[in-house]
């Protein structure tokens, strides 16, 4: 009974703490010139993205700008009918928003890696920057020169258009047609930031170590079994890591880039939350409904990221953050 009861206190007693793990004061003494550079981006981020979130109570007012937010009235859900009652203009900004979604998951996702993974098995380092450096290019252009360039080349009156006719073939409408719009702003967005994407699996992949690949390759592997075996779970961690960050922002599709090509196309085939929310609330001043549809799709950001997360804790990823 002794050993029991001296076994039960020695359980209830506080564990006592490594002297080697320094606690939060000696840590902040020992950072605080790293966290005081810190200061100036932590200000930033503070002042432009998170005290702006204040401003969706406006969700919940009959806001008006020259009333202002304080004094408009409050209507509470009543904002979020739009939602509620199913409104078709909304509903046609959702099926859009998900379906070019889907395509930027599906399609614009992979091609970094899988272009990082062509670079990467280039022999010579001088034409592996070079083609980096061609590739990496475009992500530095605004969307409306993408959008312009796109509309030189391959619009109706564009230059392959001009070339065909020169031929004595027929031209096509690739730009302008809402039936091709979603293929073509995905194919947009590849051609724009597919080389950017590549430097953290570049990054990545530098890190694997080639013992392996020599290892393999003494026992016979081929270069496909070698990637699928020591490439690809190597770099898995990362590829996890930004499909979850990439779910969270999958409902942001690209305003600027569909804004300026949504008159040639029309509201039908073009119209996406964020779009509905600029037109409805800073052109047509419907505030309340375009801020309520706004922090919606936030919440629902968030929770894609939440949810993906754990998912990714359940196949022993680390993810976005540990347990």
């Amino acid at each position: 009974m002794a050993l029991l009861e001296a076994d039960r206190v020695a359980a209830e007693k506080p564990p006592r703490r490594d002297p080697a793990t320094p606690t939060w004061r000696e840590r902040f003494r020992r950072d605080r010139f790293l966290l005081l550079l810190a200061v100036p981006g932590m200000t930033v981020v503070l002042l432009f993205q998170y005290v702006p979130l204040l401003g969706n109570v406006i969700a919940f007012k009959d806001y008006q700008p020259y009333i202002g937010i304080a004094d408009s009235p409050w209507v509470g859900w009543s904002n979020f009918g739009v939602i509620l009652n199913l409104d078709p203009a909304f509903l046609t900004a959702l099926a859009n928003t998900l379906i070019i979604s889907f395509l930027q998951v599906v399609f614009v996702f992979p091609v970094p890696i899988a272009l990082a993974l062509l670079l990467n098995s280039l022999v010579s380092e001088r034409l592996k920057r070079l083609v980096q450096s061609v590739l990496y290019l475009p992500h530095f252009m605004s969307w409306v020169i993408v959008v312009a360039l796109f509309q030189h080349m391959l619009g109706n009156g564009g230059l392959v258009n001009a070339w065909l006719r020169s031929k004595g073939m027929e031209g096509f409408s690739l730009i302008g047609d809402p039936e091709l719009f979603k293929a073509v702003i995905t194919s947009q967005v590849i051609w724009k930031d597919t080389g950017w994407g590549t430097i953290l699996f570049l990054a990545a992949l530098s890190r694997v170590d080639l013992s392996l690949y020599e290892a393999a390759a003494v026992d016979g592997a081929s270069r496909l079994r070698q990637l699928w075996h020591i490439t690809l779970p190597s770099i898995r961690g990362v590829i996890v890591l930004l499909l979850i960050l990439k779910l969270g922002d999958s409902l942001t599709v690209g305003f600027e880039q569909i804004l300026l090509q949504q008159r040639a196309v029309g509201v039908d085939a073009s119209e996406v939350l964020d779009t509905y929310v600029y037109n409805n609330g800073v052109i047509n001043g419907d505030w309340g409904s375009s801020a309520a549809v706004g922090l919606v799709k936030g919440v629902i950001g968030v929770a894609l990221v939440l949810g993906a997360n754990k998912v990714a804790h359940i196949f022993g990823e680390r993810g976005v953050y540990s347990r």
